[in-house]
């Protein structure tokens, strides 16, 4: 591992790329008020208290990082109802009654998948000045099946020129196989695109070792809190999107 001071330069991050692909959640929105229901509420209000005592953190019900689930992502209903009974099977081993572990696994997706989400304030004129150097977008991110509606809600269809969700590639990061998707996406070899994203393993680790070169974006108002870890070769940090075209 590499020093930060060792590492890629900020200046320059885009020379001699083709496409950039950003991750989605963290890197260019943010989730705001109303919050999604918790797990938690939905179980309690139910009278389900041991199961809510039981359940565990509310995002961690869903699919782990760098997990393979290409055979649920045959379609959009395959994927679905597989998200379903994975919480149904959860809800049963927590001590949810059978007779009511079907219509609870429902109302809990739904509150997973309730979310307000805005746009970083850097986004848009970050976006647009990367389009117009001629580069490809892609964004690509853990995330439910409809990641393009997601993308399009939040005011990005005409900067974007395709997505890549987890759901949809049948695995989610770091997993080599949503690399090769976003690769696909692209049209590009590893060697001339940029990835960018706030997560340290899914974003900049797992890139890297695909032969991409890589940005960690640690934003000063970040969701996720800690150090941020050394640099390898090959990566570089910013505070903002702003920096892919504008260091100064």
């Amino acid at each position: 591992m590499e020093s930060a001071e060792s590492a890629e330069p900020v200046a320059g991050l885009v020379d001699g790329v083709d496409a950039v692909v950003l991750d989605f959640y963290g890197t260019l929105v943010r989730m705001v008020p109303p919050l999604p229901p918790t797990h938690d509420s939905v179980l309690r209000r139910r009278g389900l208290h041991t199961a809510a005592d039981n359940w565990g953190e509310m995002w961690s019900a869903g699919p782990a990082d760098g997990e393979d689930h290409r055979e649920h992502s045959v379609s959009e209903a395959a994927y679905r109802a597989w998200e379903v009974d994975r919480l149904r099977r959860r809800a049963l081993d927590r001590g949810v009654p059978a007779e009511l572990a079907g219509e609870v696994a429902a109302e809990l997706d739904r509150a997973t998948k309730t979310l307000t989400l805005e746009l970083f304030p850097d986004v848009l004129a970050s976006l647009a000045r990367l389009r117009g150097r001629g580069l490809r977008i892609v964004v690509c991110s853990n995330w439910f099946w409809d990641l393009d509606r997601a993308v399009d809600g939040a005011g990005l269809g005409e900067l974007v020129d395709t997505c890549v969700a987890s759901a949809r590639a049948g695995a989610r990061k770091p997993h080599p196989l949503i690399y090769r998707a976003a690769l696909d996406a692209c049209g590009t070899t590893p060697g001339r695109t940029l990835f960018v994203g706030d997560m340290w393993e899914p974003d900049v680790l797992g890139p890297l070792a695909h032969g991409m070169r890589a940005v960690h974006l640690y934003r000063p108002d970040r969701a996720v809190q800690g150090a941020a870890p050394a640099l390898p070769r090959g990566a570089a940090r910013i505070a903002t999107l702003r920096t892919l075209t504008d260091p100064a």
